[in-house]
């Protein structure tokens, strides 16, 4: 099969690998649409300690099952040959405590295709067969390759603790920041700020409603606090990870609000720890999503709540290292690009 492999930073090559072979439990799909995660962008730039070259990259996924295993049809009774499926690339163990507990994202044995495992941006990639899950006939295969992320801001959201009366600040509005927002205003967040440098992802947090903020323009956290008459807000939200998002999310955050780290572009960064412990400011990192999170977007995407309508860009598996680039140069109005692997997949 055809295979985008990331040999090394800044270095993606197209070549010919084996198809993966699947066990009795796994089922083999065949890529229709495979995404480009922010997270990939610094595994790309060799930032990422959990991407070693070379390997296949993509987790953001949708496409049609080719092969099941002897035991996957009765574990996922609604797949078959030719479903139209996403899947969740965050493989647990499924018996450990934090399993049990459904917070799958925190299992010591856990392994995310693109990461330990290989990815989508191949013909073919190799899923268990309990990580599958069908599509409804309404739902595309490009809003389909949309769940993972979605799923995400699913529980970031969660962990922030969003209620009705909460005003929140996503900062980054790349494609995690905007499900972000989206996940925001279906938990019926009051009021919800948004930092970017990007005046067409800016413009588009607009048209949801939210109120924006240019930090080449205003620093981020002085914006802030004059939207807010000085008091800041009750959650705020790192889509970006870097030191100076972080801290500005910090800063922002009320006496007794909470902040929620998504972002992670970078691995370490200083934080003002003592005006955290001053102002009661609760720090929680948040990785992945459990299960529970992937189905919520599927409902979400199910029921027209979260996806994208605009901003999405395709392009073929052979233009991705080129795309890879771009979105760290120049993303202009995209927001997510989605590799077009295989068309008779797509179709």
């Amino acid at each position: 099969m055809i295979a985008l492999v990331y040999e090394g930073p800044r270095v993606m090559t197209l070549r010919e690998v084996d198809v993966p072979s699947i066990g009795a439990d796994e089922v083999l799909v065949e890529v229709a649409y495979s995404g480009i995660c922010g997270s990939e962008l610094s595994g790309y730039l060799g930032k990422n300690s959990l991407r070693k070259p070379p390997l296949i990259f993509g987790h953001e996924f949708s496409g049609r099952v080719a092969a099941l295993g002897d035991r996957a049809s009765a574990i996922r009774p609604t797949l078959a040959v030719g479903t139209r499926v996403t899947a969740n690339p965050l493989v647990s163990c499924g018996a450990c405590r934090y399993c049990a507990a459904g917070k799958e994202q925190l299992c010591l044995d856990r392994k995310l295709l693109s990461a330990a495992l290989p990815g989508s941006n191949a013909t073919y990639v190799a899923v268990p067969a309990r990580n599958v899950y069908a599509l409804p006939d309404h739902v595309t295969l490009e809003q389909g390759a949309l769940a993972e992320p979605i799923a995400c801001a699913a529980r970031a959201v969660d962990l922030g603790g969003v209620a009705p009366e909460t005003d929140a600040l996503v900062v980054g509005m790349g494609p995690i920041g905007i499900f972000t927002l989206q996940a925001l205003k279906i938990r019926g967040a009051r009021r919800i700020l948004v930092a970017d440098t990007n005046a067409e992802r800016l413009a588009f947090a607009r048209s949801f409603g939210a109120e924006t903020i240019n930090p080449r323009e205003i620093d981020t956290v002085e914006a802030v606090k004059a939207l807010t008459d000085g008091a800041g807000v009750s959650v705020a939200i790192d889509a970006v990870g870097a030191g100076a998002t972080r801290c500005a999310c910090v800063h922002a955050a009320m006496p007794g609000g909470a902040v929620v780290f998504v972002g992670l572009h970078e691995a370490d960064s200083s934080l003002p720890v003592n005006h955290m412990v001053r102002n009661e400011i609760r720090a929680v990192g948040s990785f992945a999503y459990g299960v529970s999170h992937f189905e919520t977007a599927l409902d979400w995407l199910a029921s027209g709540k979260a996806g994208l309508a605009s901003g999405l860009a395709k392009a073929p598996l052979a233009d991705g290292a080129a795309w890879y680039e771009r979105l760290l140069n120049d993303p202009g109005a995209v927001s997510k690009v989605l590799l077009t692997v295989s068309e008779e997949a797509a179709e």
